[in-house]
């Protein structure tokens, strides 16, 4: 397509089925988008009901497209996968303080809009735009989706407008529009060029090397050997196991929520398998624990860079976590040539001492009520200077 964009229209889907398959992963498949906005993921999470009007997540997502002929829809130019929310879990942009201030404030906050990668704290493209689109034109699809975001979002009496774990170019765009930016920071693991897992460990002091060490000792001395899984070695016989670790881990801890059912992770298997990396930890012949995460490519294609999801254990095993989300995982992915490793939000001083480091994540936010837009922006300006300070802090600390 060329440069010159005329007007762009943008109308909403009730799901990923009604643009289908093929038409939906030409732009996302295409422009190399996280997999957690391919037609198969959101399908999976669609018709298992993880989304829709009971989960709290109706879906009305985004379709921008060249004008047609009368009658006639004009090809796609980009996507928006979009939400109308009635509560803020599965976001990991918490802010239920902000839904308390509007309350004090006598407005409502909810429902709002959100652009977002539903139970999937990921940074990367929000605003898809399709290959063919003139990189000169692209920002204008943005734009025309986020606009259109404001549009529907007022339509529909939404609060306002969240745009999550966005990218720095659609940041942009939207503090043009009057979004706010709010500063996050997650921790991830980069690939440096290490030969092995030795080489690794040489970034550490010898102290830590040792604990290090002796973390990994204490799993296999409870006879217990971990496997990295990729692609179609990771069977539909393993579904069952996976969603055990997810469930067992919401279990756990008082504030689980389980977003997910045993259906989303049958239709994964089926839909996304070839983006699926699994860490399963045994002993003898028993599964009892591991990792589910997903690839930026195709499993075990080098270059890609790993999300981990869900991990779990079915059975006590002391330092378990660290092996099967760091240690085991690391390991696995200077084998296979794995450019990064992010293993989601939260456990910050666990992930910095085994070599995740800061990174900065963004989300814009637009509140249709003035004071209550006023007051969030303040908060995120000082919530930002609060972040920087934390990483230039741990980056000296580090060193």
């Amino acid at each position: 397509m060329t440069g010159a964009l005329p007007a762009v229209s943008v109308t909403g889907l009730a799901s990923v089925g009604e643009l289908g398959r093929e038409a939906w992963d030409a732009i996302a498949v295409g422009r190399r988008a996280l997999p957690f906005l391919h037609w198969g993921f959101l399908s999976a999470l669609e018709e298992s009901g993880s989304l829709g009007r009971r989960a709290g997540w109706v879906t009305t997502h985004l379709v921008a497209r060249a004008p047609g002929r009368p009658g006639e829809r004009g090809g796609s130019l980009g996507l928006a996968p979009a939400f109308v929310k009635a509560h803020s879990m599965g976001e990991f942009v918490y802010d239920w303080a902000w839904a308390e201030a509007a309350e004090r404030m006598g407005t409502r906050y909810y429902p709002k809009f959100v652009l977002a990668a539903p139970f999937s704290p990921v940074s990367g493209e929000r605003l898809l735009v399709a290959p063919g689109v003139a990189p000169e034109a692209a920002d204008g699809v943005r734009r025309a989706l986020l606009v259109g975001a404001v549009e529907a979002a007022r339509a529909m009496g939404c609060s306002g407008v969240h745009l999550l774990f966005c990218t720095e170019a659609e940041l942009r765009i939207a503090q043009e529009l009057g979004f706010t930016h709010r500063l996050g920071c997650q921790f991830h693991w980069d690939n440096a060029g290490y030969a092995d897992f030795e080489a690794f460990l040489a970034r550490f002091d010898s102290k830590r090397r040792n604990q290090i060490r002796r973390e990994r000792r204490r799993v296999s001395e409870q006879g217990v050997t971990v496997t990295s899984l990729v692609g179609d070695a990771v069977t539909d016989e393993l579904t069952g196991p996976a969603f055990d670790f997810y469930e067992a881990t919401i279990a756990r801890f008082a504030w689980g929520r389980r977003y997910l059912n045993r259906t989303f992770f049958e239709l994964l298997w089926q839909r996304m398998r070839p983006y699926l990396q699994l860490m399963v930890a045994c002993r003898g012949d028993t599964i009892v624990g591991g990792s589910l995460n997903l690839e930026s490519l195709p499993a075990g294609t080098p270059g890609a860079t790993r999300f981990g999801r869900y991990w779990g254990a079915l059975d006590e095993v002391d330092s378990l976590h660290f092996e099967v989300c760091a240690y085991a995982a690391i390991e696995d992915c200077i084998k296979r040539g794995v450019i990064g490793f992010e293993a989601g939000a939260g456990g910050e001083e666990h992930k910095l001492g085994r070599g995740f480091m800061p990174h900065r994540t963004h989300s814009a936010h637009l509140l249709f009520e003035p004071r209550l837009h006023a007051a969030i922006a303040d908060f995120c300006g000082r919530e930002a200077a609060h972040i920087e300070s934390t990483i230039a802090t741990t980056q000296v600390f580090v060193r």
